[in-house]
């Protein structure tokens, strides 16, 4: 086991050596604007909290619509078309974020990891008071495609999960955990 050890800055005092456990170019904390000292998160600011929730929701939002739109084209069930839709938001929500990081250099078996990580509790959220408003809109189960409700439901429902998952998407953030993990990597 390696041992931090502590070095004397530019001013004297002594810093805390951590590379013994924070190795490459994803862990540079120093240089990586936004993190407060030895890669601590002091807390996350609304607008980082509310860019990280929207990226969450667009993936989650062309999953479920396009999963609605497929269940009820096809004239399936509510159940199995909520199945559905859930399944593809978290499919796009997910894919949002693994391509990125394999953009940035990720082998795929850690970037998937790194998109579970980041969106797994955002996505879950959303999509439980999403899919609650719209299960618990009368008829807004049984509307068409063609019908306001079906899409005024949806997109309600999604306006509430938004105001709902933003606050959750702050408060992990500032603790290091959900979409803070994919700073790292960008």
């Amino acid at each position: 086991m390696t041992r931090e050890r502590a070095t004397p800055d530019e001013n004297g005092e002594e810093v805390m050596d951590h590379s013994a456990h924070h190795t490459g170019p994803a862990h540079d904390h120093a240089t990586h604007e936004g993190h407060a000292e030895h890669g601590e998160h002091a807390g996350a600011t609304w607008g980082t909290a509310v860019k990280a929730t929207l990226h969450c929701l667009t993936g989650c939002a062309i999953g479920e619509i396009l999963g609605m739109v497929i269940g009820t084209a096809l004239l399936w069930g509510n159940v199995p078309t909520m199945v559905l839709a859930i399944a593809l938001a978290f499919l796009f929500g997910y894919s949002f974020t693994l391509f990125a990081v394999r953009r940035a250099g990720l082998d795929l078996k850690t970037a998937i990891k790194v998109a579970l990580a980041a969106d797994t509790v955002s996505i879950a959220v959303m999509e439980l008071v999403d899919n609650a408003i719209i299960a618990l809109t009368p008829d807004a189960m049984d509307a068409h495609l063609s019908d306001g409700l079906f899409w005024s439901a949806l997109l309600g429902g999604f306006a509430v999960a938004f105001l709902i998952t933003t606050p959750v998407n702050k408060w992990m953030i500032g603790r290091g955990k959900g979409h803070a993990v994919v700073h790292a990597y960008h």
